[in-house]
């Protein structure tokens, strides 16, 4: 990996199985200039048509990468220097609280399961509190947010 600025953004996905969402997230990671994309192994095809429709062209120009473990990409990302954030419902962490000091990778997971406790532990667990009895929004919706969070008043890429 080539080295990392202070205001790269990156975004992990785990576990996207939906192309809707696929496309929804590097249609978000383009959208607030996240420098690259990381798949695990277990996420669908992102070159699938849908995926590429609702990415609106962004599966095609953004910097993406497809392989290896969630929990491989987590230490791959830590050990550049990268401080990683997972998503989740569980977290104490108030995403509105939450204010980047360097480079930062947003992580989520499939609908449903969710990312694996094994790397919530391994990451900063960091969540959007919830109303009306819902516990957790579309993964495309999460990664729009948290996007939008940790870009404001950074440098535009």
């Amino acid at each position: 990996m080539a080295a990392v600025a202070d205001e790269d953004v990156f975004v992990i996905a785990s576990g996207i199985g939906n192309h809707d969402n696929m496309g929804g997230v590097f249609r978000n990671a383009a959208a607030f200039g996240a420098r690259a994309v990381l798949l695990d192994e277990t996420c669908c095809d992102p070159f699938y048509r849908k995926a590429i429709r609702v990415s609106v062209g962004a599966v095609l120009r953004s910097p993406f990468t497809v392989g290896g473990s969630a929990e491989d990409l987590v230490a791959a990302m830590q050990t550049a220097g990268v401080e990683v954030l997972a998503l989740t419902p569980s977290a104490t962490l108030r995403l509105a609280d939450y204010r980047p000091q360097g480079p930062v990778a947003l992580m989520v997971g499939s609908e449903g399961p969710g990312l694996p406790r094994v790397v919530i532990d391994r990451c900063r667990a960091v969540g959007v509190p919830m109303a009306g009895g819902f516990d957790s929004l579309n993964v495309a919706v999460t990664s729009a947010l948290a996007l939008h969070h940790v870009t404001s008043g950074r440098p535009a890429g």
